[in-house]
């Protein structure tokens, strides 16, 4: 039979849980079954990765992640015309953006089946009522216009089957990990601060979902307590002025972004103070790296925190089950 030629669709190609999502799947499904293509907005380690994996990859510069009316056109239509191009038997959807305007346009185009991914859903995060009631219909939308709804947790399905005529669609496929993952020494992380203490280490882009300014709320009334911030993103200068402020910068460090696996053992606990996640891939590889954890059970967190086998958030389970979905029996 001729390979199936699936086609991504991603808003931002840096790095985050959903860029390593898509990335571990374009790169672990079966080269013999599957052709794979990514397409994406905004170019970052997502798109250096893909191309060093020799994944073919296109770039619709207009695609952003910010509301604007006629770059939006413009990118529904770069949308449609890559569709129209590569044709693909599957599109597989991810991030709020790409998701609403791809699943409109593959719908358009007549795809047989579309696979959208919900990362957390958007409209759980901490905005105003009027904004969170337009991303739930956006939302909504995009999982009405799609085949299939895969949910990274048991807590995003349950979201979804209350969104009226899609909870037919929903599906459960956890995120998944290389389980034999190598650690590094983590010694980028212990030479940073003083012999023998203990560190406390987070990882994740510096945003306000992620609330890493929590940990340096906590510091600031423990005397004892050094903590490791691992990650770039929009709010760093915000981060750095409450370290200066409180005069935290001995016990308290920015290291910017630095792979999961180099830093792990340079944590002697790991935390997570996000207000709003999906399955977060850096807890799983907290918990496979034995690290004690501290985090807020929100989104899927509780449902790694209580996981008695890490068999079930395995990559090679993930890239099974979601393979399974792109026959076309699969879809609805």
């Amino acid at each position: 039979m001729p390979r199936k030629k699936v086609l991504f669709f991603i808003t931002k190609a840096t790095w985050g849980g959903a860029q390593k999502y898509v990335y571990d799947l374009a790169t672990n499904l079966p080269k013999s079954d599957f052709g794979v293509t990514v397409a994406y907005g905004e170019r970052g380690k997502l798109a250096e990765e893909l191309a060093a994996a020799k994944i073919e990859t296109r770039q619709l510069p207009s695609l952003g992640r910010d509301v604007a009316v006629i770059s939006d056109v413009k990118s529904f239509f770069a949308i449609l015309k890559c569709i129209r191009e590569i044709r693909p038997d599957v599109v597989h959807l991810n991030s709020s953006k790409a998701a609403a305007l791809g699943a409109l346009a593959a719908r358009l185009a007549g795809v047989p089946n579309i696979l959208f991914t919900a990362h957390g859903w958007p409209f759980k995060e901490s905005r105003s009522v009027l904004a969170k009631v337009l991303i739930w219909k956006i939302s909504w939308l995009t999982a009405l216009l799609s085949h299939v709804v895969i949910c990274v947790c048991d807590y995003d399905v349950r979201t979804a089957q209350r969104m009226p005529f899609v909870s037919g669609k929903a599906v459960r496929i956890y995120n998944g990990i290389d389980l034999n993952m190598p650690l590094g020494t983590g010694d980028i992380i212990r030479r940073a601060f003083p012999a023998n203490v203990n560190i406390t280490g987070t990882i994740g882009e510096l945003n306000k979902n992620k609330n890493q300014q929590a940990l340096i709320e906590e510091a600031k009334h423990k005397p004892d307590m050094y903590v490791a911030i691992i990650g770039e993103g929009e709010l760093r200068p915000m981060l750095e002025k409450k370290i200066k402020e409180y005069s935290l910068g001995d016990r308290v460090k920015l290291f910017g972004f630095i792979p999961t696996h180099e830093v792990l053992k340079g944590f002697d606990t790991f935390a997570l103070p996000s207000l709003k996640e999906g399955l977060p891939y850096v807890l799983l590889e907290a918990k496979a790296a034995g690290l004690p954890i501290v985090a807020n059970r929100v989104g899927g967190v509780g449902e790694i925190l209580d996981a008695k086998d890490m068999q079930e958030f395995s990559l090679e389970r993930m890239a099974k089950q979601t393979a399974a979905l792109y026959l076309p029996a699969q879809a609805g």
